[in-house]
This record gives C-alpha cells, sequence and structure tokens, in this order.
C-alpha cells in the first residue's frame, strides 16, 4: 500500500511596502513545514517598494501583483491564484508559532462536514517581545454561541484560520470595500452560512503598536467595524435573547476602540500633547457620545485629561 503524501496547504499572505517584515512571516510558515505537510504560500502584492518580488522569491513563494486596493484586495488576488484544497492565512506583519495548523487540520480531517477552523492568537509588541495571554479564553462556543461572540467583541485572527476551498468558493471573496475589518466580515459570513468551529490552540502571535501611535487609524477602524456589526447581527437577531443584549453586544464590539481612546487621551496630557488629547477625545465621542459625555463630566481620566489639555492650551 502506497503511503499517504503530505498535505498540501496554500497559504494566503496579502503584503504592501513591508519586505523586512514579509521576510519574517514567511520565515515562520516554512519553518512548520516538515514530511507530512507542506505548503504553497501565495504572496499578493499592492506595493510600490518593488522588494517584495525578491523576498517571495528568496521563500520559494508564489508572487501576485496586483492594484486592487487595501489587503483584502491583495488578499483576493492571492486567494485566485492558490492551487490547494485548504488554504490558510497571515498577515504579512504577524508570525505563525509552533503549534499553528495542524490541530486545525486535524479537526478538519476527524470532521469532514466542518468547512473552517480557527484558534487562539497572542498580542505581542511591535519586536514580538512581551506577548500577552492567548485569547480568546474561554471557548467562545459553536453555533450560535460562535456567532454571538463573534458579535460581541471576539475578532478570530485569520492567522489561525484554515478553510476548505469550496467553501471559500460557496463564500465568495473578501469585500475590498471594507478598507479595514474584511477578514472579520468573511469570517462572520462562514459563522452564519457554513460550518466553522474554533479549536484551542495559540496559532499566531500579533504585532502590536503602542497606545497613541495610530488614533487616527483607529477613528477610520471603528466606522468599519460598526458597520460590520450592523451587517451580521442583524440579520441574525434571533441570537439575541432581548434587545438589551443586542446593545451589549454593540457595546461589546466597539468598547476596545473607546478604552484605546480614553488611554490614549490620558498619555497624551501627561505628555503636553493638546493636539493628540483633543483628536482622542473626538475618537472617544464617535464611539459612544453619551459614555464620553458622563466620563467627562465625572471625575475619570478622560475628564482630567481635557481639563490638563485646556490648563496648557
Amino acid at each position: 500500500m502506497t503511503a499517504p503524501g503530505p498535505t498540501r496547504v496554500s497559504v494566503i499572505v496579502p503584503t504592501c511596502n513591508r519586505p523586512g517584515l514579509l521576510a519574517e512571516a514567511l520565515a515562520s510558515i516554512r519553518r512548520l513545514e516538515a514530511d507530512d505537510l507542506t505548503f504553497e504560500i501565495v504572496v499578493g502584492d499592492n506595493g510600490t517598494c518593488g522588494e517584495a518580488r525578491e523576498v517571495v522569491a528568496a521563500y520559494g513563494a508564489v508572487y501576485v501583483a496586483t492594484t486592487r486596493r487595501g489587503c483584502p484586495g491583495a488578499r483576493n488576488a492571492a486567494l485566485h491564484a492558490a492551487t490547494a484544497d485548504l488554504i490558510a492565512f497571515l498577515d504579512d506583519d504577524d508570525v505563525w508559532l509552533p503549534g499553528n495548523i495542524r490541530p486545525q487540520l486535524a479537526l478538519l480531517a476527524e470532521r469532514p462536514d466542518l468547512e473552517a477552523v480557527t484558534g487562539q492568537a497572542v498580542l505581542a509588541d511591535h519586536n514580538l517581545d512581551n506577548p500577552g495571554a492567548p485569547w480568546p479564553d474561554p471557548h467562545p462556543g459553536d453555533g450560535d454561541d460562535l456567532i454571538r461572540s463573534m458579535l460581541s467583541g471576539y475578532f478570530p485572527q485569520v492567522g489561525t484560520l484554515v478553510v476548505r476551498r469550496h467553501a471559500y468558493a460557496a463564500i465568495g471573496d473578501l469585500d475590498e470595500s471594507l478598507l479595514f475589518g474584511s477578514d472579520h466580515d468573511w469570517q462572520m459570513r462562514f459563522a452564519r452560512r457554513r460550518t466553522f468551529a474554533f479549536t484551542p490552540v495559540l496559532g499566531v502571535m500579533l504585532r502590536g503598536r503602542a497606545f497613541g501611535t495610530f488614533t487616527a487609524l483607529q477613528i477610520k477602524r471603528q466606522r468599519y467595524d460598526r458597520k460590520i456589526f450592523l451587517r451580521h447581527s442583524l440579520p441574525e437577531w434571533r441570537v439575541w435573547s432581548s434587545p438589551r443584549a443586542f446593545l451589549k453586544a454593540y457595546a461589546g464590539t466597539l468598547q476596545h476602540f473607546y478604552w484605546y481612546f480614553v488611554v490614549t487621551a490620558e498619555e497624551a496630557a501627561a505628555d503636553g500633547k493638546r493636539d493628540d488629547v483633543l483628536q482622542a477625545v473626538r475618537g472617544a465621542f464617535l464611539v459612544f457620545p453619551m459614555r464620553a459625555l458622563y466620563h467627562l463630566v465625572r471625575r475619570t481620566g478622560l475628564r482630567r485629561a481635557v481639563l490638563a489639555s485646556a490648563l496648557r492650551g
């Protein structure tokens, strides 16, 4: 009897003008290959620096240049070039961890009905040092429980995701009109329309950013996350036990933005950066206007930040 060959997986990596980080990402994928597992890495590049092609070649990957806009455009271009029956993902600034992929593949092999599996992630600093605790923890649930979790602040990390090709063909491409959050929107489509599961395996390390360094970006992102929440939560009204449960989920989806703006305002005030304080306060009001107003009236860090900024101005 002929022994089965290695499992073959296409790994989709979008990139844009980050050749150094891309090299780290691709190296982390190749480190997981062995006699039982081989990867077709497909890199979708919509950048302009020109160095990505050399990095891709160095790691034996497939290079796909595209003029499609944003991360979803680059990811879709790479998906169209992928040829394996199983598809995994990694962003160009993150890295796979040694425990990734095999548990997801084992679960898919055990359950032929299952079409997508995701796992745990860990957030580190910009140098991939000082990692936090793995999340999600506890288990986000299955079926409707998983849908509720994903609409209440749990954002499955695409770097831990493995999907079957036929399920991707049924779901379709990522929405390129969503410049932020397109991967969450895409996974919500899997959770709502296909068979989607979670396994508690630590799969990817995310490269974090310091508070106050991407406030303008967060202001844009919160708008897209709100749109995605409403796009999927209203058609799935059946999963909410009450309007209050719906509103609690809405708050859970956006609260990380709110607290980013609050902490950023406090730190900017301590550093005497008045413009940064005002930008962060604006962000807080865009997310939760009534909560921001309450925190400005009460003796809170947000109020102290605004008063300190006003006195310096």
